[in-house]
């Protein structure tokens, strides 16, 4: 038995379905919709992360990495990222290591090029210093040869020269005692000629051309004596014959001139023993210290009167003294215009000078330095008050045990 609904309850019911039907497709909309929005920033955030990471890398930023997610296609995609990352930064570290590796070697060559170019310089400063000084030695030993001969001949000719006076004027007195009346031609010529007076002066003539031909030929030794600049083994010499020639090559320097009174010279020698050296460099080193004396007393001079000058004169003091059984020393001061601390750490420096250009070459006491130090074994020190003064001491051995470097 069909029962029959009523037509308004069977709409009621179509009209609920249709609304819960419409409810349940608006939920799956919103809910899908929902899930699309989360996976799509599930998927696309990893992504933008190693967009990022790509972004700063190209930019300069090599500290990039990128984290693991869990999708396992962009992991694999950020391993290779990751990877090549680490290579970027391993090629440029290599890089930037080859590049610091190579500007120290390009330093050490800069510096070992600069070393060489002033070793070079040094080199040739000193042959150009010893070339000078061995041709001023050639010239000297030349002159003091040339000179030697003629006064040779004629210091031993005095002796004769004045053995024959003696005799005449002997004869000559002895026949006036004989003939106290003389015949008027050999009175007349007497007078004429002031024999008594030639009688009384020849002899003190004599013996003042002797005392001129014995300072020659002292001059003469002292010129042989400095020019020994060839000597190429150690002799046992007298530093005091060196020290002596060097100031006779200086005397010009030292006598009075217009400018300025003589520059007085103190010696103050002790009894030396003989003493191995080089003596031709020796006097070098002499000649270098005493002409870097004499310009800084004429520096001195530029700034004082000559009133002043008068009232505290120039002078130059050499000592020498037996330091013990082995050494001795050398010591050459001077009242000149003196040197600053700063000075003193570089007066032996190659090419250092305090001198105008053209007067200096920055070369004398670093060769004499050398000479000291290196061929000598000995000791040389510069000890100096601004306005005071200067002096420089020189320790020598007084036997070369080993032979020194060169």
């Amino acid at each position: 038995m069909v029962t029959s609904v009523p037509e308004d309850t069977f709409m009621a019911q179509i009209t609920a379905n249709t609304y819960t039907t419409i409810a349940l497709c608006f939920g799956a909309l919103v809910f899908s919709s929902l899930m699309g929005v989360l996976t799509s920033r599930w998927i696309a955030r990893p992504i933008l992360r190693l967009n990022w990471a790509s972004k700063s890398m190209a930019s300069g930023n090599l500290d990039q990495t990128v984290k693991m997610s869990s999708i396992q296609e962009l992991n694999t995609l950020s391993n290779s990222f990751n990877h090549m990352a680490g290579q970027v930064r391993d090629s440029f570290a290599a890089l930037e290591k080859s590049k610091e590796e190579l500007e120290d070697r390009v330093e050490e060559r800069t510096a070992e090029l600069k070393n060489t170019l002033e070793e070079l310089q040094r080199t040739q400063s000193h042959m150009i210093q010893s070339e000078k000084m061995s041709s001023l030695g050639q010239l000297v030993a030349g002159v003091a040869h040339e000179i030697n001969n003629p006064v040779n001949f004629i210091h031993g000719n005095l002796t004769h020269v004045q053995e024959y006076t003696e005799n005449l004027l002997r004869f000559v007195q002895l026949q006036q005692q004989h003939d106290s009346n003389p015949a008027p031609e050999i009175q007349l010529a007497a007078e004429d000629i002031d024999l008594e007076f030639l009688q009384e002066d020849l002899p003190k003539i004599l013996v003042s051309m002797k005392l001129g031909t014995d300072r020659i030929r002292q001059i003469v030794l002292s010129l042989r004596n400095f020019s020994r600049m060839d000597e190429a083994e150690f002799k046992a010499v007298d530093i005091h014959e060196g020290i002596d020639s060097t100031l006779m090559i200086l005397q010009h320097r030292l006598k009075t001139i217009s400018e300025q009174p003589e520059i007085k010279l103190i010696k103050n020698y002790a009894l030396l023993p003989l003493v191995e050296c080089y003596p031709g460099q020796l006097n070098q080193v002499f000649m270098n210290i005493l002409v870097n004396s004499i310009d800084a007393i004429e520096e001195s001079n530029t700034k004082r009167t000559y009133e002043k000058i008068k009232d505290h004169p120039n002078h130059i003091t050499i000592r020498t003294s037996i330091v013990n059984a082995e050494w001795v020393e050398i010591a050459i001061a001077d009242n000149g215009v003196g040197m600053s601390r700063e000075v003193q750490q570089q007066i032996f420096n190659p090419f250092f000078t305090t001198k105008p250009l053209g007067k200096g070459t920055g070369m004398g006491m670093s060769i004499s330095y050398q000479i000291v130090i290196e061929k000598h074994g000995g000791k040389l020190e510069c000890f100096s008050t601004p306005g005071e003064g200067t002096e420089f001491t020189i320790r020598i051995p007084v036997q070369q045990h080993v032979n020194p470097a060169v």
